[in-house]
Parts: C-alpha cells; sequence; structure tokens
C-alpha cells in the first residue's frame, strides 16, 4: 500500500495548471488517500443543463493522481474508469475522495468516489503505475 506523508502528492498539486485553471483546490492528501474539490461554474455546463461528465471525470482523476503520488515516486494513470449516478449543475460543490484499494509491485488500484452535499454522484476507478521508482514526484 502506498504510504507518505503526502509532500510529493502536495508539490505535484502545486505545478498543476490544469486543475487550478478549474478551480479545484486540494483539501488532503496522504497516505494513499486524497480529496480535493470544485465548485461546478457556468462554463462546465452542457447542452442539457448538466455538468458535462468529463469535468466530472476530471475532478475524480484529479484525486485519483493525488492519492497515488503520496508516497513519492512518479506515478501516473494505466487506466480509468466511471459511473455516473446522479446529475450535478451549475453552482454545485463536488468533493472527490480518493482512496487506494490495493498494489502490487509498480501497479495500484484506487477507488474515488465524488459527492454533492453527502449524496454519490458518480464512482471512479483508477489504474496506476509507477514510472519512476525512487524518484520523487
Amino acid at each position: 500500500m502506498a504510504r507518505g506523508d503526502g509532500r510529493s502528492a502536495h508539490e505535484m498539486f502545486d505545478r498543476d495548471k490544469a486543475s487550478h485553471a478549474l478551480g479545484i483546490t486540494l483539501v488532503s492528501a496522504g497516505d494513499g488517500a486524497a480529496i480535493a474539490h470544485m465548485r461546478i461554474t457556468a462554463d462546465m455546463v452542457n447542452g442539457h443543463g448538466m455538468t458535462h461528465g468529463g469535468y466530472v471525470f476530471l475532478l475524480a482523476d484529479t484525486a485519483f493522481a493525488l492519492a497515488c503520488n503520496t508516497a513519492g515516486p512518479v506515478t501516473v494513470a494505466a487506466g480509468a474508469d466511471i459511473t455516473f449516478l446522479r446529475a450535478t449543475g451549475e453552482g454545485d460543490e463536488l468533493v472527490a475522495a480518493a482512496a487506494e484499494r490495493a498494489s502490487s509491485g509498480r501497479s495500484g488500484v484506487y477507488d474515488v468516489t465524488v459527492t454533492r452535499d453527502g449524496d454519490v454522484v458518480a464512482e471512479f476507478r483508477g489504474r496506476s503505475r509507477v514510472i519512476s521508482p525512487g524518484r520523487p514526484a
């Protein structure tokens, strides 16, 4: 299991221009887990008046990236999928909570739950791969 105080995840997030541009904030990161949140803006809503699924995926993917980089070695996504359960919209505050579920060698599996006001709106599963063991992120 990934361990670490989260310093490398915080440092990685500080350099994450995409997440910052979308207003994603890091709440916590450490020991193979992370929490991030994002407020949905008018620019994130699709033609049905709902949050575009790509933004929900991006928030979950950011929390996943933070969780799998808490231990230090540079770790990237090897794959991911998402299940959308509820629609969200402009003004909603989404929270993504990521946690490591399993790891073996350089591979890991992480689950991310995205909520709005405590209600689950999406479930994401990410598969990680360490690409530079022994080198901090």
